[in-house]
């Protein structure tokens, strides 16, 4: 067995390839707690805390808002229907209506608060598709700016997000009013 060698830095310690640690991100990339039904769905539960546990931004009748836990940019949102449904056919009249309206007005906020040139707009329809969560339909809001793909989603398999959750809620549902 080859001796290990110890040096004077750390992992998580910057050095020359200037790496940038997320072990945060670790849960998401690895599936844990992932729900396994919709006991633990985290878009079922949300709705039962308040409004900064929960993350959400807004609430309607059929469908709310929340900022999602791990975000491709800041003020990356989901459009959630209450109920607990995974296929977009499966929706209501009215909860499909108010899944739209409440996608138009997050853009109209999310303009206002940060200014993006552009946003992804979309729903990954099973796992297969790219479904983190793909028992519990949600309509992902990415803002988008000039130039925000850089290296690290590329070659880091990072995506650095300069502002905190809480933060990026609070001006969202501050704005939502408005």
């Amino acid at each position: 067995m080859p001796e290990i060698e110890f040096s004077d830095t750390l992992p998580g310690v910057p050095d020359a390839f200037q790496r940038l640690w997320t072990p945060h991100r670790m849960v998401y990339i690895n599936g844990e707690g992932k729900p396994k039904g919709h006991d633990d769905c985290p878009f079922c539960s949300a709705p039962g805390r308040t409004d900064e546990d929960g993350l959400i931004v807004a609430r309607g009748e059929h469908a709310y808002v929340v900022m999602n836990l791990f975000p491709y940019s800041p003020g990356h949102l989901l459009v959630c229907p209450y109920r607990h449904v995974a296929d977009y056919p499966d929706l209501t009249v009215d909860e499909t209506r108010e899944v739209a309206e409440l996608t138009q007005r997050a853009m109209q906020v999310v303009r206002r608060v940060s200014r993006p040139t552009g946003f992804n707009l979309g729903m990954n329809q099973g796992a297969v598709a790219g479904a983190g969560i793909s028992m519990h339909l949600h309509q992902h809001i990415v803002p988008r700016w000039t130039g925000d793909m850089n290296f690290m989603p590329v070659i880091g398999q990072t995506r650095p997000v300069p502002q905190l959750l809480g933060e990026g809620r609070e001006l969202l549902a501050e704005a939502w009013h408005d």
